[in-house]
């Protein structure tokens, strides 16, 4: 097995435990896409395209896009960002 796919196979790893573990839904939604597009590099490693292509399109672009509606219908991307410029307000304020 050569070093690319130990240290692929290693960032898949690590993309899946961190974004089980994530507590914020849009890193771990960006974790995933990261994930999937890993994954589209091993299945191209592995001479397999029509799966790279498949992953590549409904893994990182399709399910992704659905997740950021999905997030931004239940507001958690707008108070993501709402939270920090309150933050910010009330460190400008002091």
């Amino acid at each position: 097995m050569s070093i690319l796919n130990c240290v692929l196979l290693l960032f898949l790893i690590i993309c899946a435990v961190a974004a089980s573990f994530s507590k914020n839904l849009l890193n771990s939604v960006l974790i995933f896409m990261g994930y999937s597009l890993i994954m589209s590099v091993v299945w191209m490693l592995l001479e397999s395209p029509d799966l790279a292509i498949t992953e590549a399109a409904v893994g990182a672009g399709v399910t992704s896009v659905l997740f950021f509606l999905t997030l931004s219908r239940i507001h958690s991307i707008f108070k993501n960002i709402d939270d920090k410029s309150d933050k910010e307000d009330e460190n400008y304020e002091e």
